[in-house]
């Protein structure tokens, strides 16, 4: 089984052929590794033929707000920086890069740091492109008896205020862009589709870590089907609260909760489709559906709206609908499959969802 794995160093295998490549570029990379024992990183384990290999290994440290060693010096916007210490994958075509950047951002989002920096070699272009995608952009170099790596940065505080840079912007909410003024909705997912497109930890424990969160579908991007009416309006940079509706344990006045928040990239009706291949081909890399069930949903065109959005925060807290009603000001008898909200409510359920501590304008870009 392919998965996701958040470990100590001690009990990582240096011996796997996976480090011989870092091994090579970082004469110190064995002894430095051995100093970690106590240390946890992440780490993607493939099974091939029973036999596990490493495909992707992330090690992430804190750092203070200045960085002297960068010719120049390194200022942090906030109080410190969160340094990617060491990131190398074996994508083999899959998204795994993506998986890890989210896992990145999600580590700042959880220790409230707005700054983000990495070194790399200039040969490895791919990996910068990687990180270049998400908003990554070279500040300063840095020399070592290694040679000399690139210094990129990423200022989460800072925004492009481009609606066409959302992925540069990306995990912060902007409810205000130079070109766009973003619609605010909220969307609703029934509890098993819920499960399948966003299983972050935090939903199913309130008290569990978003850093131990491993789940191998927990990427930035993700496409949803649905019939509701209406969400033909959405447009790129629209913000979704996703609303979970009720489950069996209960009424949905207190099962019934939002949990995250999107942002969305595009939308698209079924019907804007040539046929079946380019239909399975835009929703497979990113879809809950498997090749079965979107094939099935070709032929019945049961689920007409396509929506591709970021998966930018898990709320810290679950807000149950009674609350949505009585401390958000929802109206209760309105249609909640698909419907906007107000900016004040956002934020209101931003504030509930424990989203209102120091540094909350990661989210809250563009409010005036």
């Amino acid at each position: 089984m392919n998965e996701l794995k958040h470990v100590q160093f001690k009990y990582i295998n240096l011996d796997d052929p996976f480090f011989d490549s870092l091994k090579k570029s970082y004469a110190e990379f064995t002894h430095w590794f051995n100093k970690k024992a106590e240390e946890y990183a992440y780490i993607f384990v493939r099974d091939d033929k029973q036999q596990e290999q490493i495909d992707g290994f992330l090690y992430l440290k804190r750092e203070p707000k200045t960085i002297h060693e960068t010719n120049p010096p390194l200022v942090a916007d906030g109080k410190e920086w969160l340094k990617i210490g060491t990131f190398k994958i074996n994508a083999h075509g899959t998204k795994l890069g993506e998986r890890f950047i989210k896992k990145i951002f999600d580590t700042a989002i959880t220790l409230n740091i707005k700054d983000i920096y990495v070194t790399i070699f200039s040969e490895h272009k791919h990996l910068i492109q990687l990180f270049e995608k998400y908003g990554f952009a070279i500040e300063a170099k840095k020399d070592s008896d290694n040679g000399t790596e690139l210094v990129l940065c990423r200022r989460i505080s800072r925004s492009s205020n481009d609606v066409e840079n959302l992925l540069k912007d990306y995990p912060r909410i902007n409810f205000a862009y130079k070109n766009y003024k973003p619609q605010i909705y909220l969307i609703s997912i029934y509890p098993q589709w819920h499960t399948r497109l966003l299983p972050d930890s935090i939903l199913k424990n309130e008290k569990a870590s978003i850093l131990q969160d491993i789940s191998p579908t927990n990427s930035i991007h993700k496409v949803f089907l649905c019939k509701m009416r209406d969400v033909n309006m959405l447009r790129r940079g629209d913000i979704l609260f996703i609303y979970r509706t009720k489950t069996d344990n209960g009424p949905a006045r207190y099962t019934a909760v939002v949990t995250s928040i999107a942002v969305v990239e595009e939308y698209r009706n079924i019907y804007s489709f040539k046929n079946r291949d380019e239909f399975i081909k835009y929703c497979s890399p990113y879809s809950i559906f498997t090749r079965e069930e979107l094939e099935q949903y070709w032929l019945t065109h049961r689920f007409p709206h396509i929506i591709r959005f970021t998966y930018n925060v898990a709320l810290p807290k679950r807000i149950i609908r009674d609350s949505l009603i009585k401390d958000v000001g929802l109206i209760e008898n309105k249609y909640w499959g698909f419907m906007p909200i107000t900016q004040s409510e956002a934020q209101k359920i931003m504030q509930l969802g424990g989203l209102n501590y120091e540094g909350s304008d990661v989210y809250k870009t563009g409010i005036r």
